[in-house]
């Protein structure tokens, strides 16, 4: 054991036993550093990790406290998900209408937004980029603005391809195709590869802007079991890759939305080896790359791709600010027929946000501000799993997740999601009913929850009402 996880064991034994009660101030991180004769360090790490058990609380300007109400994160094992089993028949795609619906929901009369797909915006540098954006526009004005032809602002690109070599995963900056977020991103990749009436392969559950894409291009789509810990299941993938003709692959493999998934190395490996032996185009989509819990960055479909089948997605708008919509494309051997097709879409993309990124990149603590976002979105998945199995009707289960921001909830059979979403929403909170993330209106008595949100406990108050909601349609 460490020496943080025993001062936080020895901790959390005192608050059990009432030496310090409910609402009580405990020790400063000062105090108790010299009290146990630990670095500051320790015992920083030892209260971030009370703290995502549910056991104590900071207050600005306060100290730390004992929570009110402590969440038992301890007190029993949480149940695991179970993989998905669809019937592979390739179906046509039609969510875009309920999807919408539950998005305009969102922002109904400040509706708690636990069922919103978009991180929490107070947690951007957004005045900073902001700043550098306006700098720029001033600039720019003595010869006039102009927007970036494809394939994009060359400053950002350098700066894109320097953030993969700092993790690990030498690009060519030459392959980035820069697009109007990974929304465009996907959809230029999917046109390049397929034609209307073609069948493509993704995970079960999948994240509906892959689907949303499959239908837009008049496509099919065709649900692959999919493991909650490891990812789309391999063998599955073959057997219908043997059985029948397949025009893409789309995959999730870091942190996927809805199931917060990493799938392992062997596994990424082996599912780009199976796509060389079929040459299947895989559309990899990677915007939660960043927001890893564990120690190390992830590796990405493309670290393993040696014949130019990965088409790799990303963007800023899920780690750094979501108000400027930039991605990119790394597209493999589409490379030239992704650029063509992003020219004849949208002709340009804004170079002033292309600028203000790339600035930022270059002059701010990108990776100071990623390893606080981290930190948080741990801590608060943490709480939600331990707040939804506290609260939550038996039998209820949760995903994982080793990233991202998103929890996806099982509930028992008989809870339709739907309804459940119409009553949250009639108490002001919105949830993502499970049936958005299929095209076959699976996963009935699912939903996906957001914890990128401030733990408060306006949120703790809404998890609660929802479980209370739940156990009513039992």
């Amino acid at each position: 054991m460490k020496r943080y996880e025993k001062l936080a064991q020895d901790i959390e034994s005192t608050i059990r036993r009432g030496v310090f009660r409910p609402g009580e101030r405990i020790p400063s991180i000062r105090q108790t550093a010299q009290n146990h004769h630990l670095s500051i360090t320790t015992v920083v790490r030892a209260y971030v990790l009370l703290e995502s058990r549910g056991l104590i609380e900071s207050r600005p300007q306060s100290g730390y406290f004992v929570r009110v109400h402590p969440i038992e994160t301890t007190s029993k094992e949480i149940p695991e998900l179970v993989p998905s089993k669809p019937i592979a028949t390739s179906a046509h795609v039609d969510v875009s209408r309920l999807v919408l619906s539950t998005l305009r929901s969102i922002g109904v009369d400040e509706a708690i937004p636990l069922g919103s797909p978009y991180p929490d915006p107070k947690l951007f540098p957004f005045e900073r980029i902001n700043r550098y954006a306006y700098a720029i526009a001033r600039r720019k004005t003595q010869w006039g603005v102009t927007d970036e032809l494809p394939p994009g602002n060359p400053e950002l690109i350098r700066q894109i391809a320097r953030r993969y070599l700092e993790n690990g995963i030498p690009i060519d900056p030459n392959e980035v195709v820069v697009t109007v977020g990974a929304t465009e991103a996907i959809n230029l990749c999917l046109q390049a590869v397929g034609k209307p009436g073609d069948t493509v392969a993704v995970e079960s559950p999948t994240f509906y802007a892959m689907l949303h894409a499959i239908e837009r291009m008049g496509m099919k789509a065709i649900e692959i079991a999919t493991h909650p810990r490891d990812g789309i299941d391999i063998d599955a993938l073959a057997l219908v890759l043997n059985r029948r003709r397949v025009a893409a692959c789309m995959v999730m493999p870091n942190f996927q939305n809805p199931l917060g998934f990493q799938m392992s190395d062997d596994n990424k490996r082996a599912l780009v080896r199976l796509a060389e032996r079929h040459d299947l185009p895989i559309i990899e989509n990677d915007v939660y790359n960043e927001l890893y819990f564990g120690d190390a960055h992830p590796t990405a479909l493309k670290s393993y791709d040696t014949k130019g089948l990965v088409l790799h997605c990303a963007s800023f708008s899920k780690s750094l600010t979501s108000a400027y919509h930039i991605g990119w494309a790394l597209p493999g051997r589409y490379r030239d027929q992704v650029e063509k097709l992003k020219f004849l879409n949208t002709l340009t993309t804004p170079s002033i946000p292309q600028l203000a990124i790339a600035e930022y990149l270059e002059h701010d603590g990108y990776e100071h501000h990623l390893r606080h976002v981290r930190k948080l979105y741990a801590q608060q998945a943490n709480l939600m799993r331990a707040t939804v199995m506290r609260f939550f009707p038996e039998g209820t289960r949760t995903s994982q997740p080793t990233g991202g921001y998103v929890l996806w909830v099982e509930l028992p059979p008989q809870i339709d999601s739907m309804q459940l979403y119409q009553l949250a929403l009639q108490k002001r909170i919105t949830i993502g009913p499970g049936t958005m993330f299929s095209a076959a209106n699976s996963y009935r008595n699912f939903i996906r929850l957001n914890y990128s949100y401030a733990w408060t406990p306006e949120i703790e108050k809404a998890l609660i009402t929802i479980g209370k909601l739940a156990s009513s349609l039992m």
